[in-house]
């Protein structure tokens, strides 16, 4: 399993909206500023993450996005689900019902099987709201041009 840029950007999007929730509504072009994502990429992002209820967005000038709930209630897996899709680290259990023509004789499948247990419980734990602390721990990026 390899996370893509746009499950990482989503994440850092997500982080980066629970940093400033008090502000209200952020607008894209300052999350693209201090993330160093370009608006065109975090417009997918978000179109994405608006279709699955994670965001709410008001247009105009004020406008611009914020979580739809508090940042405890989000898990990295659920963020990363949206992003990537399925999480398996092996074809065959990327659905809900294995229909791999050898799983009967397959001597690795259990060792999948845990694999993808292990993945999928690790980052269901984890939520939006842990990984704030360590991205103030480490600082507002500076970009320049």
């Amino acid at each position: 399993m390899k996370i893509s840029t746009r499950g990482r950007y989503a994440l850092r999007f997500m982080i980066d909206l629970a940093l400033h929730d008090s502000s209200g509504f952020t607008a894209l072009k300052d999350v693209s500023n201090r993330q160093g994502i370009s608006i065109k990429y975090l417009e997918q992002i978000t179109s994405l993450l608006s279709k699955f209820g994670l965001l709410q967005s008001v247009r105009g000038p004020q406008g611009g996005y914020r979580l739809s709930k508090p940042a405890d209630q989000y898990s990295v897996g659920e963020i990363l689900r949206i992003t990537e899709g399925d999480l398996a680290p092996v074809a065959c259990l990327a659905e809900a019902v294995n229909n791999c023509p050898r799983k009967a004789e397959c001597s690795t499948l259990e060792m999948w099987q845990g694999l993808n247990e292990v993945i999928n419980k690790y980052l269901d734990s984890k939520t939006l709201a842990d990984l704030v602390p360590d991205y103030k721990a480490l600082g507002e990026p500076e970009y320049f041009i």
